[in-house]
């Protein structure tokens, strides 16, 4: 497993495009893909590959979030993703 914290940038957070673009990302690799953020009283799980998922951990610009990717093509998922997010998800 291999993970990395990232802060989000675009200005909107993970609303519902970004969040397709994140997701639609996730899909491409066979490896099991999860965020995690800690709020005040939490931390939050979730499947990147669910935009479900990702819309329902209520993501803001500026919010640091870990990418953890888990199985065959762990360290190229993890490379791909961090850049998406540093790329600014499309905005």
């Amino acid at each position: 497993m291999v993970r990395e914290q990232v802060v989000i940038k675009n200005p909107t957070g993970l609303h519902l495009r970004p969040a397709g673009i994140f997701c639609k990302t996730a899909m491409q690799f066979e490896c099991k893909i999860t965020i995690e953020r800690k709020n005040q009283s939490q931390e939050i799980h979730a499947n990147a590959k669910s935009v479900l998922g990702v819309l329902g951990s209520c993501i803001k610009s500026g919010d640091k979030i870990t990418i953890a990717c888990d199985g065959e093509d762990e360290e190229e998922a993890l490379r791909t993703m961090v850049q998406i997010v540093e790329d600014g998800l499309g905005e």
